[in-house]
């Protein structure tokens, strides 16, 4: 309710315990979800909600997504203005230094940019 009345364009949410039994009652009308689950364990995983009037893809950057509590959106930008990407992560306070350096690797290929409509990314 507050997310409508005060007419956020993101939301995020971190460590949400979601699974497929939450999936009737997650929704939020005027908004696209974008959820990434953990895997293989019990609780975490990452959501972000995208106001339904921007228009937005999720990314797959291709690279390590299996180890990193992360989701990447493209929100299409204003005319005139550059597109702008989103990325939601969770970093556990015991996570490994293998896991962070994926995230790093994810970050960067997230900020890359060269000419066409995806920077160098393709869409799912």
């Amino acid at each position: 309710m507050c997310a409508c009345l005060q007419g956020y364009d993101l939301i995020r949410i971190m460590e949400m315990w979601w699974d497929g039994s939450y999936d009737w009652s997650v929704g939020m009308e005027g908004y696209r979800l974008f959820r990434k689950d953990r895997q293989g364990r019990r609780g975490e995983g990452v959501a972000l909600y995208v106001n339904d009037q921007l228009e937005c893809m999720e990314l797959h950057l291709g690279m390590d997504e299996e180890l990193t509590e992360s989701l990447w959106v493209r929100i299409k930008g204003r005319t005139g203005a550059g597109d702008i990407i989103v990325g939601v992560c969770y970093r556990p306070p015991d996570q490994e230094d293998r896991v962070d350096e994926a995230l790093y690797r994810q970050i960067g290929a997230a900020s890359f940019k060269s000419p066409g409509p995806y920077g160098g990314l393709q869409p799912p």
